[in-house]
């Protein structure tokens, strides 16, 4: 099996995975690189107030390079204030 790396990288910094995870199929590759996305959205978006969208990646290495990666825009527009 391959050791994949998973770096986070949202408003404008990096956060390199050192430690990886040992997957056997781009697919489980490409599912956690997904998975990761959804925990970061979920975590970010809860505080954004609306205006700025908000960008965020997992860049996905392994030994030898770049692998793959999964982006995601978040935008919140508030219609109603309460």
């Amino acid at each position: 099996m391959t050791r994949y790396y998973f770096d986070l990288e949202e408003d404008g910094g990096t956060a390199i995975d050192e430690e990886g995870l040992e997957l056997s199929t781009m697919q489980r590759v490409q599912e956690e690189a997904a998975r990761s996305l959804a925990d970061m959205a979920r975590d970010t978006v809860a505080k954004l107030d609306g205006g700025t969208p908000y960008e965020m990646t997992v860049a996905v290495r392994d030994d030898v390079g770049p692998v793959l990666r999964v982006s995601g825009k978040f935008e919140i527009d508030r219609l109603r204030k309460q």
